[in-house]
């Protein structure tokens, strides 16, 4: 992927997010359990504040130098799993395993396209990408890892 300029990346990854959104908001329409359609919808809502945050920065460099940067624990869970289709009824666990990897793509893609570029702006963007993928999944990966915990009970 080659991007001109920043502008271009966050469209990208506005656009990507949008998908995100449209992704969980249809799971949620198709949920035949109340609890499953809520998850959907907070999924999609946490997707459209990163739609906001990314068209808030969309040209405005000073955002983009003013974002501050945490450090965002991985629990890696997502690591060890492989990538699982949606199907209706499918139980909560498959739903964050599919959230999970969705998450770590994320995370990966703009990983290594922060690593290649040399435009420091551009690689800012990407790393706030980064961290704002890194949060989602590490809210996924706790998410999961609770609701295994809830079972043993």
């Amino acid at each position: 992927m080659n991007f001109g300029s920043v502008d271009e990346i966050l469209n990208f990854a506005i656009d990507r997010e949008k998908e995100a959104v449209a992704f969980y908001a249809s799971l949620a329409e198709e949920a035949t359990r109340e609890s499953l359609k809520q998850t959907f919808v907070d999924f999609s809502k946490e997707e459209e504040k990163h739609v906001a945050l990314l068209s808030d920065i969309s040209g405005n460099k000073e955002k983009i130098d003013a974002y501050e940067f945490k450090t965002i624990t991985d629990l890696k869970i997502s690591d060890y799993m492989v990538d699982v289709e949606y199907e209706q009824g499918m139980p909560m666990p498959e739903i964050l395993k599919l959230a999970m990897k969705r998450e770590e793509k994320a995370v990966k893609l703009y990983n290594t396209l922060a690593d290649q570029t040399d435009n420091a702006d551009a690689k800012k963007v990407f790393q706030i990408l980064v961290q704002e993928e890194s949060k989602h999944k590490l809210g996924l990966e706790t998410m999961y890892d609770d609701y295994l915990a809830d079972q043993d009970n």
